[in-house]
């Protein structure tokens, strides 16, 4: 056995000296090669004089922190050498704890530590300019193919697909549409005269009243008229309640469901457009040669013409559903709302009041009282 020197450390008026392991080759030296490395990691323990500091009555400074540096050196792996690492461990006085400092190797024969960083894939990249470019020749395609499918018909070369049935159901509807349009001026026009007859039979009736009450000789004359412009005024405003009622169904009829629908087929309408366009393509194509070139581009158009053709029978069918439910919702509205001007006009010329006002109350017409909707002087203080 070879005993280990142990270097003394001595006391000093201004520091504490701290010991370090010193490395058994120079910084600047240069590894020849791994296996070298490894057997000078290997003779290292045996060589190297374990520095194990002390106090300055000659006892241990600590055993834990010696026992540490003596595992920590016997543990380096094989191939890395001393000069790796570097072992400091301070004096008695000192609060702080051993540090171990890391470096790379410096010898030409050592490893080469790689920067890891974030990878970019170009290929996956989508630039936005790109895509809208994209978009815009997409549709820029899609409209001229269209637009020379749309003249073809009017020039009449081209041909066109024609669902007869459903082509009559939506003329039809387009000239019911028409029909309501007329029925619903007339009644808005009849509804605003009414207000001013209204409006003359009641200041009409409170002229006369005036004069009841001044004319002494023509009292119940002036009276009586009186009374009868303002039953007429009143049964008028009842009327005119009626009407109003009978203007905002078929309003909501006309400009609302029918219109929500004639939407629809506007839209059926274009997806037939592009269909026969991108149909017409395709015959084109299958007439011509087929070669290399021509293949591919017959292949594309035989996709986009499925997919134009799905898009055409969707809004066919979607047309058909709402057609069949607009005729229904149709009938019930025009129905209810049909007897309900039938009996208003014909109470009211009848001057029957309680038929009128009962006319109001099977349709749940509630009507407004004048001056009920203005806040009164309290509520504008």
């Amino acid at each position: 056995m070879h005993a280990k020197p142990v270097l003394f450390s001595g006391m000093s008026e201004h520091r504490n000296e701290s010991t370090t392991v010193e490395e058994f080759h120079p910084a600047g030296e240069e590894v020849q090669s791994d296996s070298e490395g490894g057997a000078m990691a290997q003779e290292s323990p045996k060589n190297s004089a374990a520095e194990i500091p002390v106090t300055s009555n000659g006892q241990l400074e600590d055993s834990h922190e010696h026992s540490f540096n003596r595992d920590l050196k016997r543990s380096l792996p094989v191939g890395l050498g001393l000069s790796e690492t570097k072992i400091t461990s301070h004096g008695f006085d000192s609060t702080k704890e051993g540090v171990v400092e890391a470096g790379p190797f410096p010898g030409k024969g050592g490893r080469a530590q790689q920067k890891s960083g974030p990878v970019v894939l170009a290929d996956e990249v989508k630039n936005p300019a790109m895509e809208k470019l994209e978009l815009v020749r997409k549709w820029s395609l899609n409209t001229y193919k269209c637009t020379r499918q749309i003249i073809s018909e009017k020039l009449g070369r081209g041909s066109r697909t024609v669902d007869l049935e459903l082509e009559a159901q939506i003329d039809i509807l387009r000239d019911n549409k028409k029909k309501y349009e007329n029925i619903l001026k007339l009644a808005q026009t009849l509804s605003t005269q009414l207000f001013q007859m209204v409006h003359t039979q009641r200041q009409l009736g409170d002229a006369f009243a005036d004069l009841s009450l001044k004319s002494l000789e023509l009292h119940e004359e002036f009276g009586y008229n009186a009374d009868t412009q303002k039953l007429l005024a009143k049964n008028g405003e009842t009327l005119l309640g009626a009407i109003n009622f009978f203007i905002a169904n078929v309003n909501t009829l006309v400009n609302k469901t029918i219109e929500d629908t004639l939407l629809t087929v506007k839209q059926y309408e274009s997806a037939r457009i592009e269909y026969d366009a991108y149909r017409t393509d395709l015959e084109e194509l299958n007439l011509g040669p087929r070669d290399a070139n021509t293949l591919p581009k017959i292949e594309q158009s035989q996709q986009l013409f499925q997919v134009h053709k799905e898009k055409y029978d969707k809004m066919r069918n979607d047309v058909s559903i709402k057609l069949k439910f607009l005729e229904e919702n149709k009938v019930k509205v025009l129905h209810n709302q049909l007897v309900l001007f039938h009996n208003a006009i014909a109470a009211y010329f009848a001057g029957n009041q309680k038929q009128l006002e009962q006319t109001l109350k099977q349709f749940h017409i509630k009507l407004k009282t004048p001056g009920a909707d203005a806040p009164s002087w309290l509520e504008e203080q």
